[in-house]
């Protein structure tokens, strides 16, 4: 059975993820830090899979969680947003979203592919933003760590790809979830598709660059309704 860790589990699109390689088959590793109850309730709707807890902020913690890990896909999907303008954001407010949004990204990624290299094979989606390619006022440091995302996808890909291993990216646009709760209601107006976004929609993007598009790399796929573009 081939096996997936999903970082991030228990948001809207850590879940929607979980449920769409389970569905395909997948043994699917469930992280997750505080959300125990949706983490074990996710894990008892699949019934193929392993809950793990950890702190993706704290490099000892993702070492021990992490390190003896073997799977044919890992989709960093963690991150936070703590949105303000930038003149006035606090020192903190930056440092957190860069240790849950980019230092956790190197941490994880750091335990889990050595053993893909071993194998000579394997799969890497990260879990960007149409901030990461446009930029989005109040979100500097939300911005700046998904434009990083993209950077790491790029580069990572290009050393890794000798060993038959591929590294992609989604990049979501407003998708319904709950990280959006203070987006303007009328921001569909600025979507062509005139709708948000479903988890669902990021979930089979996701899918496919991890399991099917066998010559896809470097890849960043926007999932944005049009709205970038």
């Amino acid at each position: 059975m081939k096996k997936v860790l999903v970082t991030g589990a228990t948001g809207s699109i850590g879940e929607a993820i979980v449920r769409y390689f389970a569905k395909e088959g997948y043994f699917v590793y469930i992280h997750y830090k505080r959300q125990k109850d949706k983490a074990l309730a996710l894990l008892e709707e699949i019934q193929q899979g392993e809950m793990i807890q950890c702190d993706l902020t704290q490099k000892e913690e993702v070492k021990k969680a992490f390190e003896s890990l073997h799977v044919n896909v890992l989709v960093n999907n963690a991150g936070i947003t703590k949105d303000k303008l930038f003149f006035f954001m606090e020192e903190e407010e930056w440092s957190d979203v860069m240790d849950a949004n980019l230092n956790s990204l190197f941490y994880v990624t750091k335990q889990i592919l050595p053993n893909m290299i071993k194998e000579k094979a394997g799969s890497i989606v990260n879990v960007s933003s149409i901030s990461g390619l446009v930029g989005n006022g109040g979100q500097v440091n939300y911005s700046t760590t998904k434009g990083g995302i993209i950077a790491f996808t790029k580069a990572l890909c290009v050393e890794v790809a000798r060993y038959n291993i591929r590294v992609n990216a989604v990049a979501p646009g407003v998708i319904e979830s709950e990280m959006i709760h203070n987006v303007d209601k009328n921001i569909t107006n600025m979507i062509p598709c005139k709708r948000l976004g479903r988890p669902e929609e990021v979930a089979e993007v996701v899918f496919f660059l991890g399991d099917k598009a066998t010559y896809v790399n470097g890849e960043v796929i926007n999932i944005s309704g049009g709205m970038v573009r």
